[in-house]
């Protein structure tokens, strides 16, 4: 049975703790405010954006004229998987989640005879892929000196795969990231970027996108013209979206993880003295015992 010394210090080590969690919990609570608007207002301009690609595809005579961006190389063989996590841990499944999803797709990829190429976005995320997968990562980027996520950290990034891809080093493109959907749910998201994603025949309409009444538009420049113009400005929109949307999943996932933790410290602390005071109560009987036999010897 432990002492009532190591009771006390045990006691003082979760209380410690405790306060900890939770400055970790109201700071990522304060944090995620700003993440979640951020993200919220990213979203409409990243949906508008790509079905504005999608109509202005749709228009083209032949997508033999449209850019390599949107029509791809016409190959299958070698897959880019950008692999955005976050820069610190102590944020329950975030990493795992997006980490398994990874994996399996890369496992997916392997069995159909596929090669896999990966581009890491944050640090906790390239620390466990490069323990048994270093020789497929290619590309590594650091965003933890950044305090606040701007248009000026995903540039580079969709500069880089444009890059890559004019290159020849890939065919197509996917981004992992954790989209914000409350507090409590963040959600594994797989986007392909490269080549853009167009609606098959068949595929039924998006409910969301807005009834133009049978309107028809005309463009200007020319569609080959404007697809080459954005697409590549969609690239820099589309990681935006992804680093705000992990940014903000990042902090619901850290707040909850650290109530958790300062709950089950709380929990711990209570059957902690609990456990003293019935040690120290136990001591003290058998002392007054120990009294009392000994005043009946005499």
């Amino acid at each position: 049975m432990p002492s009532l010394k190591d009771l006390r210090t045990r006691i003082a080590s979760v209380t410690s703790t405790q306060k900890i969690t939770k400055a970790m919990q109201m700071v990522a609570a304060a944090k995620l405010r700003r993440a979640q608007e951020a993200a919220e207002q990213s979203r409409p301009y990243a949906q508008r954006m790509e079905r504005m690609i999608v109509s202005v595809a749709g228009n083209l005579p032949s997508l033999d004229a449209a850019p390599p961006l949107v029509v791809g190389s016409g190959k299958d063989d070698v897959h880019l998987l950008v692999v955005v996590t976050a820069e610190r841990g102590l944020c329950g499944a975030f990493n795992t989640n997006i980490l398994r999803a990874v994996r399996a797709k890369i496992g997916e990829l392997r069995d159909a005879g596929k090669e896999v190429k990966l581009y890491c976005v944050g640090r906790k995320g390239y620390d466990s892929l490069r323990r048994d997968m270093e020789s497929l990562i290619v590309e590594y980027v650091t965003l933890r000196e950044v305090r606040n996520i701007t248009f000026a950290e995903a540039r580079p990034i969709a500069e880089k795969i444009s890059a890559m891809f004019e290159a020849g080093e890939f065919d197509v493109c996917t981004m992992y990231y954790n989209a914000f959907k409350s507090v409590i749910s963040q959600v594994v998201t797989e986007q392909q970027l490269v080549p853009v994603k167009l609606p098959d025949d068949g595929e039924e309409a998006d409910e969301t996108a807005p009834d133009l009444g049978g309107a028809i538009y005309e463009y200007e420049p020319e569609e080959e013209e404007l697809l080459g113009v954005l697409v590549p400005r969609n690239l820099s929109v589309q990681a935006y979206r992804a680093l705000l949307e992990s940014a903000a999943a990042e902090q619901a996932a850290r707040m909850t993880s650290m109530d958790n933790a300062t709950r089950n410290a709380g929990e711990m602390i209570d059957k902690l003295t609990l456990n003293y005071n019935r040690t120290r109560q136990a001591m003290i009987t058998t002392e007054l015992i120990e009294i009392v036999s000994g005043a009946e010897a005499l």
